[in-house]
């Protein structure tokens, strides 16, 4: 990716080494089996936490001095990865601006938030082991970098990879502004837990052709180089939830799928990355009619 020159978003809110503070329980080095328990047994990542400290609601340890950024270095003028991240979100500023444009709407910014561990939001207090996420009533992206670590430990390394991770929640953004997430939420609190999971796949995946559309419109300014988009697909393919059921040794078990299959989330990803259209996205349109 060609990102160093490139325009930086106005909406970064950095939090990192303030408020929150870091986990008792080991902050984002937990990330991964937060991650494989709740896709193994269906619960949300919170109460997974809250299960791993005896039950109790994780609490900030204030008794520690706040820690340097999770994969990059110390906020400041040198800051590579926020700087990154930073130029990745400008770019899908650019991108959904021109596709609101396109139908006579005004695209309206997320603000994505940078921060260590955890950090309170309009959906709760958000911890790093969730992952990055996006919370629909402040309308921001939360991130802790040291997931782009992980990123790399799960077999994704790479620019794109880290900027598919960004566009894919702008992705759940866009979602909001259109309604769809609103809708979706709507209908899943109606229906059983195995009918509500797969709804939730369908968000997510539809998320992931989202940032494809990102992909393929960054690849016409020149920030998508030839062959980034391999890095976004293996991503894709390593966040599967077959895949992060089976690295935590249990079996593959579709109907608690939350994300979709490695295979579902590569097809959609690469369906955007071709297409460049968000109306090749419909993840809800029955797989007959496709």
């Amino acid at each position: 990716m060609r990102w160093e020159d490139g325009r930086e978003s106005d909406q970064i809110e950095d939090r990192r080494g303030v408020g929150g503070g870091r986990l008792a329980i080991g902050g984002c080095g937990t990330l991964i089996v937060v991650l494989v328990i709740s896709v193994l047994t269906g619960a949300n990542p919170l109460r997974v936490l809250q299960l791993l400290k005896g039950g109790e609601t994780p609490q900030a340890d204030t008794s520690r001095a706040p820690s340097a950024p999770s994969g990059g270095g110390e906020p400041g003028a040198s800051d590579p990865q926020k700087k990154f991240v930073s130029v990745v979100l400008a770019s899908t500023e650019d991108t959904w601006s021109s596709i609101f444009a396109e139908s006579g709407r005004q695209y309206e910014k997320p603000t994505l938030v940078l921060f260590t561990d955890s950090t309170p939001t309009a959906c709760g207090y958000g911890q790093a082991a969730q992952g990055p996420f996006y919370c629909p009533p402040d309308r921001k992206v939360y991130l802790d970098l040291g997931f782009f670590d992980e990123l790399t430990r799960l077999g994704a390394p790479g620019d794109f990879a880290r900027a598919y991770v960004v566009a894919h929640e702008v992705g759940h953004h866009v979602q909001n502004l259109l309604g769809t997430e609103r809708k979706v939420d709507d209908l899943r609190r109606r229906v059983s837990e195995s009918q509500s999971n797969a709804l939730s796949v369908r968000l997510e995946l539809q998320a992931d052709c989202y940032a494809g559309v990102w992909g393929n419109r960054g690849a016409r300014t020149g920030l998508i180089e030839p062959g980034d988009a391999e890095a976004g697909l293996r991503a894709a393919a390593a966040i599967g939830d077959d895949r992060l059921q089976r690295l935590g040794g249990g079996r593959v078990q579709p109907e608690s799928f939350t994300h979709g299959s490695s295979a579902e989330r590569v097809e959609w990803l690469r369906r955007g990355l071709q297409s460049g259209d968000p109306g090749a996205c419909n993840t809800f349109q029955d797989a007959s009619e496709r």
